[in-house]
């Protein structure tokens, strides 16, 4: 059973940075497209980033130009570089596969933005 594990997060000021990494444990971690995921407060869960195998990147409109997905498949893991960080950045960030069949939700990483 995959395991994945999310750390890094904590708390920054408006404009600050954080580097999130993703672990994976249990399973073949390359030939799948992983994805950076967000959770707000009494919001639904969001895909901000993802990255395919080959390393090709997506991001979402709000993360655009400040927010690098990459991934180190043989470390099994996937980063996010966060810069330029905003208050409505603020959230649980959880890694996972972009597509179905996703593996079991981590305990997810906070990042909170505020002065």
């Amino acid at each position: 059973q995959v395991q994945l594990v999310e750390f890094g997060g904590g708390l920054a000021q408006p404009g600050g940075s954080l580097r999130l990494s993703c672990t994976a444990s249990g399973s073949s971690f390359s030939p799948y497209a992983m994805g950076w995921y967000r959770q707000a407060p009494g919001k639904t869960r969001e895909l901000v980033a993802h990255i395919t195998s080959g390393g090709a990147t997506t991001y979402a409109a709000s993360v655009q130009g400040r927010f690098t997905i990459s991934r180190d498949n043989a470390q099994k893991t996937v980063f996010l570089q966060m810069r330029s960080l905003k208050p409505e950045d603020t959230a649980v960030y959880y890694c996972n596969k972009r597509n179905s069949p996703i593996y079991s939700w981590g305990q997810g990483t906070q990042v909170t933005v505020s002065s």
